[in-house]
């Protein structure tokens, strides 16, 4: 349990989306084992992101999968590849990453709260 506590209006600044992945590709040049991610968010348009998701999910099973992702983050160069949001996990007993997702469909876009 993390003893830092945040105010509402710290998590208020948060911004969390949902999201589809409509592009995945390979990620060489990543330190980890990652993919390039293309996710769309609907009226807040695409955006990209480099996620270590290699050990759980294969490149096609990710096309069309929603996610939820923070959008207001500045730009992160990775590589030779600039990040756009930062996709959500959560890291399992082998420190290997398991996507969070909407567990029903829902528009891309909307604001997690």
């Amino acid at each position: 349990m993390s003893d830092a506590l945040i105010s509402w209006s710290d998590f208020e600044k948060v911004d969390i989306r949902s999201g589809t992945i409509i592009e995945v590709n390979d990620f060489p040049k990543a330190r980890k084992p990652a993919y390039q991610l293309v996710i769309d968010f609907g009226p807040l348009g695409i955006k990209k992101s480099s996620a270590q998701l290699t050990h759980h999910y294969r490149k096609e099973a990710l096309i069309n999968k929603q996610v939820v992702a923070v959008v207001n983050f500045p730009m992160k160069q990775i590589a030779s590849f600039f990040s756009e949001c930062l996709l959500l996990g959560v890291y399992d007993e082998n420190n290997d990453v398991v996507l969070l997702k909407p567990d029903k469909p829902v528009t891309n876009g909307q604001k997690i709260g």
